[in-house]
């Protein structure tokens, strides 16, 4: 038995997330594992290398999986992929028997989608958080972005995911925002890269620098916000349709075994030995 690892790709716009939970619930996890039985009859747990919400897109999700198979990884590949949903698909797949996604991981890229538009947009709606005629402040919302950078306690902005931790402490690499003009409006996004991620953590950072961009809450509201390490000030919560998790990063231990691809844009940020 060997361990294979994939990068996933997924619309989770019908799922309760990635994490497996009881039938019929679903999951992208239980569709992975499914997937993978039915090609090698064999039952295996798919570990993540994160727990994206209900609703939650990836572009980059690493995983891993242990089974016997005795032909080559691209037929791997393709036979898991002809028992997936048309919304989950492996993008990339490789034998490392050495690998975990959670552990090994060094940072994790998510990016959040907001789009300004006159009247609603039926194609933006799995993918975006649709403000109707509303106009935001994009340099007030790129100041509070930036005070997220460095190693602070976030914990006004989310939980901790792991069962009985209080640790609410992570280290922020990247916290930026982009803006562009659309035929529809104004399209916004969000990067934000870091160790690991609270419990909605990055969909609170939003909502609250939305409130500051609609100029509802000023940039000392924000950064007092942050300092108080208090969920209950965080108060709104960006819908889960505009956030995707781009990319994982790994330690140049890896090279070898990774061949220097881009999983998603802003990603190439990195050194490429430690993206995947």
């Amino acid at each position: 038995m060997h361990r294979y690892a994939a990068i996933l790709a997924y619309d989770g716009a019908e799922y309760q997330g990635f994490q497996r939970q009881p039938a019929p619930t679903p999951t992208i996890q239980a569709a992975v594992e499914a997937a993978v039985a039915a090609v090698t009859r064999q039952t295996c747990a798919v570990i993540g290398a994160g727990r994206t919400d209900t609703g939650v897109h990836a572009l980059g999700q690493v995983i891993a999986f242990d089974v016997d198979w005795n032909h080559g990884e691209d037929d791997l590949l393709r036979a898991i992929n002809s028992q997936l949903p048309l919304d989950i698909a492996l993008q990339r797949l490789w034998r490392q028997d050495d690998f975990h996604p959670r552990y090994d991981a060094r940072w994790r890229q998510y990016a959040y989608r907001i789009a300004t538009v006159k009247a609603r947009n039926p194609l933006l709606n799995r993918t975006a958080w649709q403000l109707v005629g509303e106009r935001l402040h994009v340099d007030s919302m790129r100041e509070a972005a930036a005070k997220c950078l460095g190693e602070h306690d976030f914990g006004a902005f989310g939980t901790a995911p792991q069962q009985g931790s209080d640790n609410t402490v992570r280290q922020i690499f990247q916290s930026r925002w982009e803006a562009e003009t659309k035929e529809y409006g104004a399209a916004y996004t969000y990067r934000i890269r870091g160790t690991a991620f609270l419990y909605h953590m990055a969909r609170r950072l939003v909502g609250t620098m939305v409130q500051v961009g609609r100029g509802k809450l000023s940039l000392q509201g924000f950064e007092d916000i942050l300092r108080s390490c208090d969920v209950e000030r965080a108060k709104v919560l960006a819908p889960p349709q505009g956030l995707v998790l781009e990319a994982v990063g790994y330690s140049p231990r890896h090279k070898a075994n990774y061949s220097t691809i881009r999983t998603a844009a802003g990603a190439a940020e990195a050194p490429l030995e430690e993206s995947i």
